[in-house]
């Protein structure tokens, strides 16, 4: 979800999380990765913008932070 609110494809991703393509691939398929992997993926998209949301009865989410309007 994170990835498509960003636009981002799986490369974009990979390259903002200093990993692979293919490690991105095993995170979407549910694979088991290193903690400190996750944790890079998870930095680059809170770097980019992204808040995630705990589970609140709906389960977890994410959305956008707010942009800040151009001046």
């Amino acid at each position: 979800m994170a990835r498509a609110a960003l636009g981002w494809g799986v490369r974009d991703l990979a390259t903002a999380a200093k990993v692979s393509p293919d490690t991105i691939a095993r995170l979407e398929r549910g694979d088991s990765l290193y903690a400190r992997t996750i944790e890079a993926v998870r930095a680059a998209f809170e770097a980019a913008g992204v808040i995630f949301i705990d589970q609140n009865g709906a389960g977890p989410g994410v959305r956008l932070r707010d942009r800040q309007p151009s001046e």
